[in-house]
């Protein structure tokens, strides 16, 4: 891989991209801090397409964010690095599904003395900041997953069994399979072509949706018992505290898909779950916890990836998330205020 000293214009991102890995080379893949479903089946969908083009590819998980969500277990993720390689420095560093770099604190660990070395990034949150040395960045794209299967195409890399499965669950976990706002046509032709390769899709859905520990189960009805409802039921949130963890037995990871449960409540327009960081986190200086925000628009007119980039996160329209120290009555309020901020907004287009 060469070097690129300045950062690809967004239309030539892509075939910057495709240059660079188109010359064999070493590579190390991350993506951002707690990954779900999308950013584990690019991180493993772009090292599987790494490796089948020659280079010598290594993925980076932080020690923090093992083991991975039990849900994800199934992928074939043996020789997942936690330290940088000794030879980072001459390594191309590729983050996939990563808006920021604030989104993985750990990266700092890849930074080689002298500076950043080549960064690609390819991604497609729409708020993608654009840190790379190439940035392929398609907000069009239904997830990362998908922008990896295309650049497969392009490089005429065959499509194996593990590289579908694993593309097959990023694309159907960031879509919500298939049910979500950002499922297109393109979204549904990358899914026919996966199953023509082999992907066993029950198979799939029953590892990723339904082979939950009870743990989970546990968790999540001390989430919904603790669901409130404001201004006329636009907000709906909820509060998972680290004694709500560890009455139910639960890893961190088994939080994922309550907010979904929230955002389905009828008449919701916003739902947020927040809840304690279980990885050691230190105290704000008010002594709040640290706690992570996840963020859900049931209302497509509304973008509450713009709420949590007030509080220095990021994500899509429709889901996002942010970390913070706000106590429980302060981050209602900021939630409430930045919701009617929007529908003021809303409301003063017509």
């Amino acid at each position: 891989m060469h070097s690129t000293t300045e950062a690809a214009p967004s239309h030539d991102g892509r075939a910057a991209v495709l240059d660079q890995l188109r010359e064999p080379g070493r590579a190390v893949v991350v993506t951002h801090e707690h990954p779900d479903g999308d950013a584990l089946g690019s991180l493993l969908g772009m090292h599987e397409l790494l490796l089948a083009l020659g280079h010598d590819s290594v993925m980076f998980v932080a020690e923090g964010d093992l083991p991975l969500p039990c849900e994800y277990r199934f992928l074939p993720f043996e020789g997942v690095i936690t330290q940088a390689p000794a030879d980072v420095a001459d390594r191309t560093v590729i983050f996939v599904d990563c808006g920021n770099i604030e989104r993985n604190p750990a990266a700092e660990r890849l930074r080689p003395r002298e500076g950043w070395g080549t960064i690609i990034n390819v991604d497609h949150h729409h708020d993608n900041s654009r840190f790379g040395s190439v940035n392929h960045v398609d907000p069009s794209a239904s997830c990362t997953a998908e922008m990896v299967w295309d650049l497969a195409h392009a490089l005429g890399v065959p499509i194996g069994l593990d590289l579908a499965t694993a593309l097959y669950v990023g694309l159907i976990t960031d879509t919500g399979c298939f049910m979500y706002e950002n499922t297109g046509p393109r979204a549904h032709r990358m899914a026919a072509e996966l199953i023509e390769v082999g992907v066993d899709v029950h198979d799939v859905y029953q590892r990723v949706y339904e082979d939950i520990p009870f743990g989970k189960l546990t968790l999540l009805a001390r989430g919904l018992a603790k669901a409130q409802r404001y201004d006329d039921g636009r907000l709906t949130v909820a509060y998972l505290s680290a004694e709500d963890f560890a009455a139910a037995g639960a890893q961190e990871s088994y939080a994922e898909g309550v907010i979904d449960h929230l955002r389905a409540v009828r008449g919701t327009a916003v739902a947020a779950l927040a809840r304690d960081r279980l990885d050691g986190e230190p105290a704000g200086a008010d002594g709040h916890l640290r706690r992570k925000v996840s963020l859900r628009a049931a209302d497509t007119r509304l973008d509450v990836s713009a709420i949590a980039r007030l509080q220095g996160g990021g994500g899509h329209r429709a889901a996002a998330g942010f970390s913070t120290t706000m106590g429980w009555e302060e981050l209602v309020s900021f939630l409430r205020d930045a919701l009617a901020a929007q529908l003021r907004e809303l409301a003063g287009a017509r």
